[in-house]
């Protein structure tokens, strides 16, 4: 019997209950965000045309050659005498320009070069309040994880003293 009256004496000490824990609300008297900067990175891309290509090479090139040839056949072909020499002459001009533009026209097109780099730039980032209260005539302070509104709850534990 004097075993079991122990073992009850001893939970009813380690019990919360016994030690006086209980809540209670507080008034919050100020709560102000704690505001650190983060540096966050973000991706900054530019887009630029290269370089134009360079200028026209001044030597004939096999589509002036044979378009000035394909021109001289379809001249010799119109007029007689001295006129088919000459329409053999125009057609031949005309030709050779027709086939120095095709042969330019089938270059490469440019495309537009985009180069990103990574930037970084500090960002405001709020972690937790710093929060005042008052309970019972007495301000504490506190950093919350969230901002508490006008009243908060406590925990207020009680306890012999001495």
């Amino acid at each position: 019997m004097k075993s079991i009256a122990t073992i009850t004496l001893a939970a009813l000490c380690a019990s919360p209950a016994w030690a006086g824990d209980f809540q209670a609300t507080a008034q919050v008297v100020g709560a102000s965000p704690n505001v650190v900067y983060m540096q966050v990175p973000h991706q900054q891309c530019t887009t630029m045309m290269p370089p134009p290509a360079p200028a026209p090479n001044t030597q004939v090139g096999a589509g002036t050659v044979i378009g000035g040839i394909a021109g001289a056949l379809l001249g010799a072909q119109v007029g007689q005498g001295n006129g088919k020499i000459a329409a053999a002459a125009v057609g031949a001009a005309t030709g050779a320009l027709a086939g120095q533009s095709m042969q330019q026209a089938s270059a490469a097109p440019q495309t537009p070069i985009q180069s990103c780099q990574t930037v970084y730039q500090d960002e405001p980032q709020t972690q937790g309040y710093r929060v005042s209260y008052r309970y019972e005539g007495r301000v504490f302070s506190a950093v919350l994880p969230y901002e508490p509104g006008p009243t908060l709850r406590v925990n207020v534990q009680v306890t012999p003293a001495g």
